[in-house]
C-alpha cells in the first residue's frame, strides 16, 4: 500500500517543531474546526440568498456538477483564507481536510435525519437553524469528546454488570 505524500511531510514538520503525537491532535481539531466553519459560512450564505434547494441537493450529492464545483471552490477559498498557510502546503491541507469534513457533515446529516428536514423547511430561519444543528452533529463526529480520551462506541449491545446475569451475588 502506498503512503500518501502528505503524511510523512506532516510528521517531519511535527518533529521539527517539537510536537508529539498528542499535541498534533490539538492541531487537527483546530484545522477541522476551521474547515467546518468555512463550509458552514458558504452554506449559510447560499441559504440567505434563497438557494435552499441547492444546499439540500449539495449535501445529498444531487446537485448539478457546475453548482457543486462552485460551492467547493468557495469553501476552499474560505478555508485557505482561514488557515494562513501559503503555497503547496496550503492546497495540500485543504485538499485533504475539506473532503474529510464534508464527508462527516453528510454522515451526520444522514444519521440524524437533518438532510430530510432541510428539504422540507422553506423558511430561511428554520433552514439556518437546521444547518447549525448539522454543524454541531458533524463536530461531534469529528471530535467525539476532546480532552478526555473517550472513544465513540458503535451500535453494540450494552454491557451487563457483573453478577446481573446470574440473578444475584455469588
Amino acid at each position: 500500500m502506498k503512503t500518501p505524500a502528505l503524511f510523512p511531510f506532516v510528521a517531519r514538520a511535527a518533529r521539527h517543531t517539537g510536537l508529539t503525537a498528542w499535541q498534533t491532535g490539538h492541531l487537527f481539531r483546530r484545522l477541522a474546526a476551521r474547515a467546518l466553519d468555512a463550509v458552514q459560512e458558504v452554506l449559510r450564505a447560499e441559504v440567505e440568498k434563497g438557494n435552499f434547494r441547492l444546499v439540500a441537493d449539495f449535501l445529498s450529492n444531487k446537485a448539478m456538477p457546475a453548482a457543486r464545483v462552485l460551492l467547493l471552490e468557495r469553501m476552499s477559498v474560505r478555508l485557505l483564507a482561514r488557515l494562513g498557510l501559503r503555497g503547496a502546503l496550503a492546497s495540500n491541507v485543504v485538499g485533504w481536510v475539506l473532503p474529510f469534513v464534508l464527508e462527516k457533515l453528510v454522515v451526520a446529516g444522514l444519521k440524524s435525519g437533518l438532510l430530510d428536514k432541510l428539504k422540507t423547511n422553506p423558511t430561511v430561519g428554520e433552514t439556518l437553524g437546521r444547518l447549525d444543528e448539522l454543524r454541531l452533529a458533524a463536530w461531534h463526529l469529528l471530535v467525539p469528546d476532546p480532552g478526555s480520551s473517550a472513544e465513540l462506541i458503535g451500535d453494540e449491545a450494552p454491557a451487563q454488570l457483573p453478577g446481573a446475569a446470574g440473578g444475584g451475588p455469588a
